[in-house]
């Protein structure tokens, strides 16, 4: 081992070692040795790559498919710059069983990395480091002493990216190094992806095994996760050869224990929904059990084929018409946040159109989070609900309507595209389109539209944990059916809750998401659409965590309220409704005779409702909300809901008449 330069402090350290049983404790501030120049560092292409005598190395552990080393892999590029001239040394790690050297070099190639890439083929370095995720960093002082460990800085965590870091542990710990002050910080937790050991693996077991990867294993992924971790699709590392797969073992292990794979967030108790992504226990205890047991191959033999799935539209024919974002791409940065992108396309349609079927197919699915068109019809056309045309999000596949059912598009219309892109280390160009069916008025029978549910009247106070906020929704059409429903918070958002109110006081559950997730704005099919001729109402609880604990929350602090940014709040859900074509969209409400008293009431509470309106959007308080002065979201699916006449201003007449249908 080498001791360095103190002898004597060393000693100390192997002493309290021998007692206490770990290393840990040695030097100060976390410290612990580490012969760092006994190691043998070897690049990509096999020969030794010398350590040198800077007066700090930081060893980054990094995969080629890890997202956050993606992320994180030109920022160390960066800090290895900025630290060049003041004897600070980086050295790039890659301990992985499944990256090869030339995956390793394209790898370093594509996000400019300059540092030695070192392929840890043994993981004898890994061993040596303690390192178990990628990106971890250590950085080690020239007597061979770790002085950090840990994280980049706190920017990035799995579903979480905030818009920019709130502490730099790492840049930090090079600063106080060099300056001789103590590290405030000497570890951190990583965060990213777990390194497999090889010592897991015994990919010679065959037929004599319980479980193997072949015969089981393949046939979970096939089912639950290959739609999108193979070549092509967002999902960062592809699930579709047993080399690669064996890589991933413990993480993919690790993402289903944390609820995080397969993404699905409705509770299992609750409904049942078209392309609900479960996985089954059985499932579960089968992949643990294979890793337990060395995660052996199997024979080929055994081995089901890949599921095939379309690369392109996924109907029987071509769209009638096809429609981009715009005429160039858009550029999606990077790193960093990447706030939602509204693109208006006008498709020129100058008769109406019913649409049985859309499909948004994204640019680059590396980068597209999800992608929502809708429709914008123009003023004072005969149109109902909010105009939701098509979704895209990672792993569902396009659906068209049952048959018979169809969303009408005015003639006139223009398309809104929200894009919600995520970064992903490297600069791209996106050119999302969206591929449109439509079918003969003659052919539909009922008309499909999407109606919101909305609260934009609530305020979240600082550090509570459990906001809840309540939107109903009532006033049905005859013979209407929901066919489904998306929730729709942004970084505070907790659950959600949808209640069926039936006559006689009968309340039924519809669907519960007990842990909302703003990186996956799920659409929920119900298997059975809802009747709702029979309810009387629709009720949502929608809670918010604005405290500490929720590693999402931009600022504890705050008060928050309605807003189209996401360190703002919304609470919204959009359900589609289907009716009888030509049918009324709205029941008809009958004639109820009320009491002088009641009302008085009435009226009070209407009032009540004009002034909160006018308090909240009424900007510049001249009793008029003109449109520039409302929220973007509000625009674009409230505002002609309330202005009656088309004529841009919403006027006191006109959010009485509204509220009037609410009370």
């Amino acid at each position: 081992m080498y001791l360095g330069n103190d002898r004597v402090s060393v000693f100390g350290c192997l002493a309290t070692a021998f007692f206490v049983g770990i290393f840990w404790t040695c030097g100060v501030h976390g410290q612990r040795p580490l012969p760092l120049r006994q190691l043998t560092f070897r690049g990509t292409d096999g020969e030794p790559v010398s350590v040198g005598d800077a007066t700090l190395t930081a060893v980054c552990f990094l995969g080629t498919e890890c997202p956050l080393a993606k992320l994180y892999g030109p920022r160390l590029q960066r800090l290895a710059d900025r630290y060049a001239d003041r004897g600070v040394t980086f050295l790039g790690v890659n301990s992985n069983l499944q990256d090869s050297p030339a995956e390793i070099d394209a790898y370093a190639k594509k996000y400019v990395l300059e540092f030695p890439m070192i392929k840890d083929a043994d993981q004898s370095i890994a061993d040596a480091f303690e390192a178990t995720r990628t990106p971890e960093v250590f950085l080690v002082d020239s007597g061979g002493m770790i002085v950090y460990q840990g994280r980049i800085d706190d920017q990035y965590e799995p579903g979480i990216s905030r818009a920019h870091p709130t502490t730099n542990d790492l840049r930090d710990a090079i600063e106080a190094s060099l300056t001789g002050a103590p590290i405030d910080q000497p570890k951190t937790t990583g965060v990213g992806c777990l390194i497999t050991r090889a010592t897991k693996m015994n990919g010679t077991a065959t037929s004599s095994a319980d479980v193997t990867f072949n015969a089981d294993i393949a046939a979970i992924l096939n089912e639950h996760c290959v739609e999108c971790h193979r070549p092509g699709e967002i999902a960062p590392m592809a699930l579709t050869d047993y080399d690669e797969v064996v890589g991933w073992g413990q993480m993919i292990l690790e993402v289903i224990d944390q609820k995080r794979m397969p993404p699905w967030h409705a509770d299992p108790d609750i409904g049942h929904f078209v392309g609900q992504r479960r996985m089954s226990d059985e499932a579960r205890n089968k992949i643990a059990a294979w890793i337990d047991d060395g995660m052996p191959q199997g024979d080929a033999a055994d081995r089901p084929p890949l599921p095939q799935w379309p690369s392109g539209w996924q109907f029987a024919s071509e769209p009638d018409v096809e429609i981009a974002i715009r005429d160039r791409p858009f550029t999606v940065p990077a790193e960093g946040v990447v706030e939602y992108q509204y693109f208006v396309v006008d498709p020129k349609w100058t008769e109406d159109r019913w649409i049985r079927a859309a499909q948004v197919i994204p640019g680059d699915a590396s980068v597209v989070h999800h992608a929502i068109v809708f429709v914008r019809p123009p003023d004072g056309s005969s149109f109902h609900g909010i105009g939701w045309m098509a979704a895209y999000v990672p792993g569902q596949r396009a659906v068209a309507l049952p048959d018979g059912h169809a969303r009408l598009v005015p003639a006139g219309s223009k398309l809104v595209f929200q894009m919600h892109y995520t970064p992903n280390g490297h600069q791209t160009e996106d050119l999302t389109r969206v591929g449109v069916w439509t079918v003969d008025r003659e052919d539909v029978t009922h008309e499909v539209f999407t109606r919101m549910a909305i609260d934009h009247e609530f305020e979240i106070p600082p550090g509570v944990e459990n906001h809840v906020v309540k939107m109903a929704v009532d006033s049905f059409p005859p013979n209407s059916r929901m066919l489904g429903i998306t929730p729709h918070m942004h970084l505070r958002g907790k659950s959600f809750l949808l209640l069926a109110n039936r006559p006689g006081g009968q309340t039924e559950p519809l669907l519960r998401v007990p842990h909302y997730d703003f990186n996956w704005q799920h659409w929920y099919e119900f298997a059975k659409p809802v009747n709702l001729s029979d309810v009387d109402s629709l009720e949502m609880s929608v809670s918010f965590d604005n405290s500490t604990g929720n590693p999402f929350n931009p600022a504890p602090d705050d008060f928050v309220s309605w807003g189209d940014q996401t360190w703002e709040e919304m609470a919204v859900a959009f359900f589609d409704v289907a009716i009888p074509r030509g049918g009324p969209h709205y029941r008809v409400q009958p004639t109820v005779s009320l009491s002088p008293r009641e009302r008085q009431q009435r009226e009070q509470r209407m009032e009540e409702h004009v002034t909160a309106f006018l308090d909240q959007m009424d900007v510049n308080a001249d009793g008029i909300v003109e449109r520039d002065e409302t929220p973007v979201t509000f625009q674009r699916f409230g505002f002609n809901r309330i202005d009656q006449n088309r004529d841009g201003r919403i006027e006191r007449d006109e959010i009485s008449a509204a509220a009037a249908e609410r009370l």
